[in-house]
Formats: C-alpha cells, sequence, structure tokens
C-alpha cells in the first residue's frame, strides 16, 4: 500500500448505508488532493457496511464494543506512514479540498498540534441549516465554555495524540474536548472559518437526557483541566452555558424539522 500523510478514522455502526455511502463518497473525493488511509471501524455481522468500506478501498477493523472512544482508537491502532489524523462520522461529510486546506496549515507551521475550520450543521437532506465557524474564539471558550472546535473539522499530529494516550476509554460524549484540553501543552492550534466539514444534525435524535449527560460530561471534564483553585466555583459559569446549549439545540432542531416540512 503507498504510503499516506492522513489518518482519516470513520467508527461506525453499520445502519445507516444510505448516509454512509455518502460519507465514503466525500472521503474519497479528499483524495483528489490529500493522502490519506480510511479505516472504518465497525461490528462483526454488519456485512453491508463492511462491503460499502471495503469497495470504497478502506482498512477495516472491528469494533470492540467497548464504546466510542476504544472504537477511535482501534482505527488509530491501524496508523503506519501517516502524519496525521482526521475523524468523520458515518454520517457527516467533508467539505471539497477540507482536508488538504488542514494540512497545509499544519505543514506550514510544524509547532502546531491541531488545525480545525468551520463546520456546517445539515438537516438529514444535507441542506444547511447553520454554520459554526468561531475561529479563534473556540480556542478561548475551550476551557470553560461550550466546544465550538468540530472533531468532524479538525486534523491532530498522530504524534501528539498519542503522546496524550488517544481518547479516554471512560469518556461517551466529551472524548474530543478532553483531548483539545490535553494537546494545548503539546503545541498551538491553527484555525480557519472557511468550513471544511460538515455535521449531520437529526432533530429528533438529541433526547433531553442525552443532551443533559453529554453536558454534564463535558463540564466534568472541563472541571478537572481547571486550576484547583477555581474547580469549586465553576458552576457559575457552567449553568448558563448548559442553558445557551441546550437553547441552541433546540433553535437548530426547530429549523430542521422547517426544512423537512418543506420538502415533504
Amino acid at each position: 500500500m503507498p504510503s499516506s500523510d492522513i489518518l482519516v478514522v470513520l467508527p461506525t455502526l453499520g445502519d445507516r448505508l444510505e448516509m454512509l455511502a455518502k460519507t465514503l463518497e466525500t472521503v474519497d473525493e479528499q483524495r483528489e488532493s490529500v493522502s490519506l488511509t480510511l479505516v472504518v471501524v465497525l461490528p462483526e455481522g454488519a456485512d453491508q457496511a463492511r462491503a460499502l468500506a471495503e469497495g470504497a478501498g478502506a482498512v477495516v477493523v472491528d469494533d470492540p464494543k467497548t464504546g466510542i472512544s476504544d472504537a477511535i482508537n482501534r482505527g488509530l491502532a491501524a496508523r503506519t506512514t501517516e502524519t496525521y489524523y482526521a475523524w468523520i462520522g458515518d454520517d457527516d461529510l467533508f467539505r471539497p479540498g477540507g482536508l488538504a486546506r488542514l494540512q497545509r496549515m499544519l505543514d506550514a507551521e510544524p509547532g502546531a498540534v491541531l488545525a480545525y475550520g468551520g463546520c456546517d450543521y445539515i438537516d438529514p437532506n444535507g441542506t444547511t441549516i447553520a454554520t459554526s465557524n468561531a475561529g479563534r474564539l473556540a480556542q478561548f471558550l475551550l476551557p470553560w465554555g461550550p466546544d465550538l472546535i468540530p472533531h468532524p473539522g479538525t486534523m491532530i499530529r498522530l504524534d501528539a495524540l498519542e503522546s496524550i494516550g488517544g481518547f479516554d476509554s471512560a469518556l461517551r460524549y466529551a472524548m474530543d474536548l478532553d483531548a483539545f484540553l490535553k494537546l494545548r501543552s503539546h503545541g498551538s492550534f491553527l484555525c480557519t472559518r472557511e468550513s471544511v466539514s460538515a455535521f449531520r444534525w437529526h432533530p429528533d435524535s438529541l433526547t433531553v437526557a442525552g443532551r443533559r449527560n453529554s453536558s454534564r460530561e463535558s463540564e466534568a471534564v472541563k472541571r478537572s483541566h481547571l486550576p484547583r483553585a477555581l474547580r469549586s466555583i465553576s458552576p457559575v459559569w457552567d449553568l448558563p452555558i448548559r442553558w445557551a446549549s441546550a437553547f441552541a439545540a433546540r433553535r437548530l432542531s426547530e429549523r430542521a424539522r422547517r426544512l423537512l416540512s418543506a420538502h415533504a
């Protein structure tokens, strides 16, 4: 197999075949401008998804069935010659030239460990409903505010990611936030406001319980990275940020539902 620069990890349960096929298409489009290895992590028995992945030239590895963090780490273990890591969900998309843009940024700054770009929120039909492109503001907010660095729009130096032990297996929702916070001590972060990826927003999949658990885990992760003297007062800003995040999620869901109704 020819050497490549980017290790793209795509974990999937194999149950969204139509969307997975579109995701794989956008990964393949990136090959026009970058050299990449695609690793698809899926359960045994997901035969149709496995066939799609193999047809897309992916390295296929079995899901350890111990959580999303371990699934991504299993993909990372397939590294050979790659320098950079990028993640994509099985229903998300890379924008044309997105990976090339992030790679150029990191190639130009050897002291940087992470580059991220804007991320479009799209409805199940692929229509853009909003765009997250906070730029440098996302780095300022990262330790205490909402995480505005999109995982499916981020590229990380693999040596740095391996040095922090990959993704924390104990985390289900905020494993990327935890990794970003750890990586700050290993080098600088770079950003562009140009959209390099798209996150598919399913308006009916974010239950109240799911949002609450995600917020609590994110708050615990951020608290663990704060100076000890500030940890006891973190609820002062955690509560309003939790409310603002829930409000933003509701607005996105409402907008997605309106667009879906208009297309029906």
